[in-house]
């Protein structure tokens, strides 16, 4: 493998500073995983990652095999043959048979050679394409890492966020519980109706469903999480969240375009373009004839080099210039050249778009980033709100000021206010991550 160069996040502090502090999620007594030690065993063990690396190493062994086309060919034959008498008929069809004896034995020893001179460039060109070719793998390697990269720290992320809401959810059912037993009590002094007990069960049975839910689909992103670390079963598997909001500094718009332009997507169109620029020189190069040395020395029995035939072992060797030219090529050989020439424009407007897509979204993952931490404000605001309806909803409702009802949906505001507040700032880390993909640029270390 091949060292790559990666932009260097700048000095590491903490952006979001109200963020709700995480904790450290552990199963099983097991050592829970940070996000950069999950990158790392990923790298290591995610199945696409292994099959690009392989995929890079054939890419580079078929550059050797396409210089191996420049050193001469060797080859080798043997022969053994028992021959039966000649039988001719001087009278006919099968009549005066007459037969005459030979040497039944025949065998010959074989070594040939042959070396390639000039084949209108072509070997010299398909050496070029293969070690673009090699060069693309590397470049999809390096792509397969940073997609399987971005892949982990979404489950990280997502994890998170149902942990949070977890907590929320558990918290929240403790009040359920404990508003369930105020209601029933005042039911029996008859301050409340039956309906409102009813309500306030409904709502305890709502959220203890939603607990549930949100536990189910904990276990299943931990199971997704396994699977593309490649993790083994037997293995206890956490996380790590303590860091997990703390990223790099402001990003800069200018600079992420800019190094985006050159991300390994765009390197790769470019390349592509190379190669069916040689395609083009490949198909020019019929044209041309192909010349060739050749040597070979036999060593044979018997010799029919001469006439009569002398039955005697011989041996015989020979050296020379091949050329071989194809005269139909003259007439058919133009459209293979349009074509090729056709393609290769559709790789250049091809790389266009690939580098229109990649400005596109940059742009709109930018915008995006902006946007999700224009929510901080907002959400902070509503959190706040939401904390003081609530503690005066709760405070009419002790005086029997308000029914049950209101209470339920001002707590129902609460906790959606709460989790909005902290899934802002981790769809904003979310986004932060993205960006950094697009523009090609690694977060793993």
């Amino acid at each position: 493998m091949h060292p790559h160069k990666l932009l260097p996040l700048l000095l590491v502090n903490v952006l979001f500073v109200n963020a709700i502090m995480p904790k450290a999620y552990a199963q099983n007594g097991s050592e829970a995983l940070t996000l950069k030690q999950a990158l790392a065993v990923a790298q290591g063990n995610n199945n696409r990652v292994v099959r690009a690396a392989i995929e890079e190493e054939i890419a580079r062994e078929e550059v050797t095999e396409a210089r191996e086309r420049k050193l001469p060919s060797l080859d080798f034959h043997t022969a053994f043959a028992r021959r039966t008498n000649i039988t001719e008929f001087v009278k006919g069809v099968l009549s005066g048979r007459e037969v005459t004896f030979i040497h039944n034995n025949k065998y010959d020893f074989t070594l040939g050679a042959s070396l390639p001179v000039y084949q209108g460039n072509k070997i010299k060109n398909d050496i070029r394409k293969a070690g673009l070719r090699a060069d693309v793998s590397g470049l999809q390697y390096m792509q397969t890492q940073k997609d399987v990269n971005l892949e982990v720290a979404a489950l990280y992320l997502d994890i998170y966020k149902l942990m949070q809401l977890d907590k929320l959810l558990v918290e929240n059912v403790e009040e359920e519980k404990e508003r369930l037993k105020e209601v029933e009590s005042l039911l029996k002094h008859g301050i409340v109706t039956k309906n409102e007990v009813l309500r306030a069960k409904l709502q305890l049975t709502d959220r203890e469903l939603l607990l549930l839910n949100n536990q189910k689909d904990i276990e299943v992103a931990y199971d997704e999480l396994r699977t593309l670390l490649h993790y083994p079963e037997e293995q206890g598997l956490a996380i790590d969240t303590l860091d997990i909001l703390n990223v790099g500094n402001e990003l800069n718009f200018a600079l992420l375009q800019n190094t985006a332009m050159a991300n390994e997507e765009i390197k790769a169109s470019e390349l592509y373009t190379n190669i069916s620029l040689l395609d083009v020189k490949n198909a020019k190069a019929n044209y041309y004839p192909t010349i060739s040395l050749y040597s070979s020395y036999t060593y044979s029995y018997p010799n029919f080099l001469l006439f009569p035939p002398h039955w005697n072992p011989y041996s015989f060797g020979e050296v020379g210039v091949q050329l071989v030219y194809d005269i139909s090529g003259l007439y058919k050989n133009g459209t293979k050249v349009s074509v090729a020439k056709k393609r290769a424009d559709s790789a250049s407007r091809e790389a266009d778009i690939v580098a229109d897509e990649v400005h596109d979204r940059i742009f709109r993952q930018y915008t995006q980033y902006l946007e999700q931490k224009d929510k901080f404000k907002v959400t902070d605001a509503a959190l706040d709100l939401a904390t003081e309806n609530y503690r005066l909803v709760k405070l009419q409702y002790l005086n029997r000021l308000v029914v049950v009802t209101e209470m339920i949906d001002a707590d129902n505001a609460l906790l959606q206010a709460k989790f909005d507040h902290v899934s802002a700032r981790i769809d904003a880390v979310m986004k932060y991550y993205e960006l950094l993909h697009t523009a090609g640029i690694s977060f793993a270390n």
